[in-house]
């Protein structure tokens, strides 16, 4: 086994089952993958099972988000060898002769604990998406849009988690992610505390991957907003305590200021999903939410 890859599932059978079959065409490398089905309500689990034998299939019986999800096939990898981990998003791509590349840099220096490609836009192939990320406690726009010109491996903050390959020893060393964050910045404070452990996160700029937003655009309305603002305060919770109130107010101003301006451009669904995810970062109420956040999908009867 050259390399593990875990792929979460919830109710994109299509998706995933394009992406299974992309790896197990790859010819240098032999990959175990490992699908992590995350308690879908479709028939996801009936047609990976058929269309996939070439995967092994995790199924959870709740929905755990995508720390709890990748941490079910990350303990799986763990338990077979000390492979190195692709986390790979199902509407997400990575070739080959990619995939070696990343583990050729990670494999020739020692202090990488995680590394990255360059991720751009299927539809539009030559539009870069991230180049690495910063730390969003700090950032509106965390993804870093444009390659770095001092060199092909370039040091980052935290690497996305749509595509990140890491190694085995450092979930070892720091654990595994953080299922507080349920959806969003839970690689971030996996990479922060890497690098509290003395490895570092980098992009290999010769190497490129591919992310189909519009695959996950359903969830962009209410999910990822709320997420995006409540697990900000959980970032500053755990890693910036001094600068707490400081980092609280600006975050606050800004949700407020954010949410009335969705309202405005009529994306009320929106405004309300950030309303909520401020009170809730403020009050620390964290976790899987979605229940309540994808509530705010229609307007409260009259």
């Amino acid at each position: 086994m050259d390399l593990a890859v875990v792929i979460l599932n919830w109710n994109a059978a299509a998706d995933t089952v394009r992406c299974v079959r992309d790896i197990v065409t790859w010819e240098r490398l032999e990959p175990i993958v490992l699908v992590v089905d995350n308690a879908s309500t479709d028939d996801s689990v009936s047609v990976i099972s058929r269309q996939c034998p070439e995967a092994s299939l995790i199924r959870n019986s709740v929905n755990l988000g995508f720390g709890g999800g990748s941490n079910r096939g990350i303990v799986e990898a763990l338990s077979l060898g000390d492979a190195p981990i692709l986390l790979l998003n199902n509407d997400a791509s990575i070739g080959e002769d990619d995939a070696v590349r990343l583990l050729r840099t990670l494999r020739g220096n020692d202090r990488v604990g995680f590394i990255g490609p360059l991720l751009f836009s299927d539809a539009r192939r030559n539009t870069l998406l991230a180049a690495g990320a910063r730390n969003p406690a700090f950032h509106h726009h965390s993804h870093i849009l444009e390659a770095p010109a001092d060199g092909p491996v370039h040091v980052v903050e935290c690497v996305p988690g749509t595509v990140l390959l890491g190694r085995a020893e450092v979930f070892r060393q720091v654990g595994l992610l953080d299922e507080n964050y349920f959806y969003g910045s839970e690689v971030v404070d996996l990479c922060l505390r890497a690098r509290a452990a003395g490895y570092l996160s980098v992009i290999d700029t010769r190497a490129r991957a591919y992310h189909d937003l519009h695959r996950s655009s359903a969830l962009r309305g209410t999910l990822y907003p709320y997420y995006i603002i409540r697990n900000r305060f959980l970032l500053v919770r755990k890693f910036h305590k001094k600068r707490k109130v400081l980092l609280y107010a600006f975050w606050g101003l800004y949700s407020l200021a954010l949410s009335v301006k969705e309202g405005v451009k009529g994306n009320a669904s929106a405004a309300r999903a950030i309303r909520l995810g401020l009170l809730d970062g403020l009050r620390g109420r964290f976790g899987n939410q979605n229940e309540r956040a994808l509530a705010l999908a229609s307007p409260a009867p009259s």
